[in-house]
């Protein structure tokens, strides 16, 4: 199949190298780029470093205050985000294996009978309150913002005569926001109906209910919220 990946680079590369693995055609055209930020981490003792996403470590891998944390462990959401903090540096990293709600488990387990202080370097853009889901559990949450993703709104003009002729396949979804981003940048390109003839692989309910109200008819969705399983629902080349 020739599929259209929209996410941020690096990832972008690193999924197009997986997808021509399996013999598909990959057609890289990134519509937000991520940026790190010097960001205030605040002081303390803290027990722990949380991560939801691989962007956030390779931001923290430039900020002056690494030294202070390369020796806490790290509570990572997903294979991903905990191979790029040990990419970073980080030597004490668990993945949860799944999706924000398996990260509260698991570190709500770590706390269970010894309240804690957690660090959670965030995006800019949150569809979880990491804080308020684990006060319950007695960890206190200091969510500092490391990174943003800042959309670029345009897709390429080679990308937006591939659509055009029908020469794009399907597309992958690993956001909301990825997937609202390439919704408008069709429309901007005037090929928002051809988009939304694609199938559409997402890796979440709440990914595919973006393109479902905008008229999608053709979606499938990954049983769990990793890069793996959502490659594996594209049918083999």
């Amino acid at each position: 199949m020739r599929l259209l990946v929209t996410r941020p680079e690096p990832d972008a590369l690193r999924t197009a190298e997986h997808l021509r693995a399996r013999g598909h055609v990959a057609i890289v055209a990134p519509l937000m780029r991520i940026e790190a930020i010097d960001a205030d981490l605040g002081s303390g003792a803290w027990a722990a470093v949380l991560l939801t996403s691989a962007n956030a470590a390779r931001a923290v891998a430039t900020h002056p205050r690494l030294p202070e944390l390369i020796g806490l462990p790290v509570l990572a959401v997903g294979r991903q985000s905990a191979e790029a903090a040990r990419d970073c540096g980080f030597r004490d990293v668990t993945s949860a294996e799944g999706a924000a709600e398996d990260l509260v488990r698991l570190t709500a387990a770590r706390a269970a009978g010894c309240p804690r202080r957690v660090l959670y370097l965030a995006g800019q853009d949150q569809s979880r309150d990491l804080a308020a889901e684990l006060a319950p559990h007695g960890v206190e949450v200091r969510t500092v913002v490391i990174y943003r993703a800042v959309p670029l709104r345009q897709l390429p003009a080679d990308v937006v005569v591939e659509l055009r002729a029908g020469r794009i396949e399907g597309a992958l979804h690993y956001s909301r926001r990825s997937a609202s981003g390439l919704l408008e940048a069709a429309a901007a390109g005037g090929v928002r109906t051809a988009v939304l003839d694609l199938a559409h692989y997402c890796l979440s309910f709440e990914v595919a209910a973006v393109l479902r109200e905008a008229g999608a008819g053709r979606m499938q969705v990954a049983p769990r919220p990793d890069e793996w399983s959502l490659i594996e629902l594209i049918p083999a080349a």
